[in-house]
């Protein structure tokens, strides 16, 4: 017992709806003035526009992924427009976004709403994550961003603000704990009248996502500037453990089977676009439209063990197709 007879647990649990509601005042009005203007936000797209955003979104940068978004969606607006296009144009439209492997996956998903629910994504969280590609933060954030619905969206940035403002401890990264799954949903905020849109769910999820991107991000937090410093129980214990572990950890890059994926994928949309452009002229290729051959591909990375492992890797994501002759090309 505590505090003249009241349960600690009690006591504890009224402190954290004061703050969250403090919280979700200051955040919207924050949101309001300070929210980035994304092309899909603000009711400007269609849910589908919405979960395209978020596949691109993953692991990808914002700011990367507005122009490929804007001219994907200029050629594939809905599910089936995307459902018949060709793998090659699918790859090449996917461009420098990172992991192609989500553009397939992408396209899959295409087909199934196509195909299963007349054009129209699914409105249930189950029939979202049963999509092709479609796990649990995808699921919640269509569900919130493109349908309203009151749901806890948890990623990266969402659980290094709400463990930082709430419980006062650095979020550690790795897969999503109960413990943080259960504070999102506690702090979420209760849906209210159309009058005070501050209470809004929708709000809420976007802009926690919003301020861990721009504003409490993981090694250089602007404290100064943030909406939620007057609750914020990490700033008020002098931010303890801030810079011993990234919440994300920095992958390297150079050399990775990573890099060298994008170096052959790469060389293979020049090739698509090139004869593209020799079919638009007139002009007949000879042997395999778009194929690179063997004795350039071999001039594209030095290690051809791990070159050959790069290869098998992509014709087993298919992402290329390999020809008898040992030529490469985009999936036709």
């Amino acid at each position: 017992m505590h505090n003249g007879g009241v349960p600690e647990e009690i006591e504890r649990e009224e402190r954290l709806r004061v703050s969250a509601t403090a919280a979700c005042r200051h955040l919207a009005a924050w949101w309001e003035l300070n929210a980035r203007d994304l092309p899909w936000r603000f009711g400007r797209t269609t849910p589908w526009g919405v979960m395209v955003s978020e596949v691109m979104s993953q692991q990808t940068q914002m700011s990367r992924v507005v122009p490929y978004w804007e001219s994907w969606m200029a050629v594939w607006p809905d599910a089936a427009a995307l459902a018949v296009a060709s793998t090659a144009e699918v790859i090449t439209a996917w461009g420098r976004l990172g992991y192609p492997r989500r553009a397939l996956r992408l396209q899959e998903c295409a087909r199934v709403v196509a195909e299963e629910y007349a054009n129209e994504l699914p409105h249930t969280y189950e029939e979202l994550v049963a999509l092709p590609g479609v796990g649990d933060y995808t699921a919640s954030a269509v569900l919130s961003f493109a349908f309203g619905e009151r749901v806890a969206v948890i990623d990266t940035n969402i659980r290094r603000v709400l463990s930082r403002v709430f419980l006062g401890v650095e979020s550690r990264g790795g897969a999503a704990s109960r413990a943080e799954r259960e504070l999102a949903g506690r702090v979420l905020p209760e849906e209210m009248p159309e009058r005070d849109a501050s209470g809004s769910s929708v709000i809420w999820n976007q802009a926690v996502m919003e301020l861990g991107a721009t504003v409490c991000t993981a090694k250089a937090p602007q404290c100064g500037d943030c909406p939620l410093r007057g609750e914020c129980a990490f700033l008020a214990a002098g931010l303890p453990g801030l810079g011993e572990r990234r919440t994300r950890p920095r992958q390297r890059f150079q050399g990775t089977d990573r890099q060298v994926r994008g170096i052959i994928l790469n060389a293979l949309r020049q090739a698509a676009a090139q004869a593209a452009r020799g079919v638009a002229d007139g002009r007949l290729e000879t042997g395999a439209p778009g194929a690179v051959p063997r004795s350039q591909i071999e001039q594209l990375w030095p290690d051809h063990v791990q070159l050959d492992a790069c290869i098998a890797s992509l014709d087993e994501d298919g992402l290329l197709d390999m020809l008898p002759d040992g030529s490469l090309r985009l999936p036709q």
